[in-house]
């Protein structure tokens, strides 16, 4: 059973310095334990608020040896393109950080999209642990779009957030960009997951899966359903606005 943690915040300023201290909290405890720990990024525009969050106050006070980054997808472009999530966490987040780059999982935007989803996946396969016969990320972190979309699963490509691969090739339904992306059954196996959702744009489709109407089951985000059970949301006022 899914146990839906929800936590509501005035902003999104106040949502990123609290999710800032959940994470680093969790990077001590493993640091603390020296195991390692295995996360996966998210791109698009919440992301750039805590993680400027994380550079800015816990870069110098955190061990980051025992933390892989990984990331949840890719836009099929080069590292210095303004469109690349690997980029971005770069800049805002990773060039701040004293950690091995060989902690630095990144998908290879700029490679031909099929190889590099097969390549990531052995990535995957060789850095994560197992459970039930699939990779494990300790902490996947989230975040969803105006239509529903999470990862790079867009509404009327349920195949893909189905699929029996790890990583997969996916495209966006109106630019058509290609994109490389976990996979559903990726993302169910994770042993923590954020959902860090910012805006009042969304607050229509997170009421439609938080009360389980019918129109959510076109939205892939409504699909996360891990089956450790742990899912954190963390919403804004605005992305809130209908169910609080």
């Amino acid at each position: 059973m899914v146990r839906r943690e929800i936590k509501i915040f005035r902003n999104a300023d106040e949502l990123a310095e609290e999710f800032a201290l959940e994470f680093v909290k969790i990077v001590r405890d493993a640091s603390g334990k020296c195991t390692s720990l295995n996360v996966a990024l998210s791109g698009g525009n919440t992301p750039r608020l805590y993680f400027s969050v994380i550079a800015e106050k816990y870069s110098e006070y955190v061990n980051w040896n025992h933390v892989h980054f990984f990331w949840v997808d890719e836009r099929c472009v080069a590292p210095e393109d303004p469109d690349s999530n690997y980029g971005m966490a770069r800049d805002l987040l990773l060039s701040k950080l004293i950690i091995p780059g060989k902690n630095i999982h990144r998908i290879r935007g700029e490679d031909d999209p099929g190889k590099e989803a097969l390549r990531y996946s052995d990535d995957i396969k060789f850095f994560t642990r197992s459970v039930n016969l699939s990779p494990s990320f300790d902490v996947m972190i989230l975040g969803m779009g105006d239509d529903g979309h999470t990862a790079s699963v867009f509404p009327g490509s349920l195949d893909s957030f189905r699929s029996e691969k790890i990583y997969d090739v996916a495209v966006h339904p109106v630019s058509g960009q290609k994109r490389i992306t976990v996979t559903g059954k990726v993302i169910n196996n994770s042993s923590l997951i954020f959902f860090v959702v910012v805006g009042e744009s969304k607050a229509r489709v997170i009421e439609a899966i938080f009360r389980e109407k019918a129109e959510a089951l076109q939205y892939p985000a409504a699909y996360v359903n891990p089956a450790s059970g742990n899912v954190k949301w963390m919403l804004d006022s605005g992305a809130a606005g209908l169910i609080s």
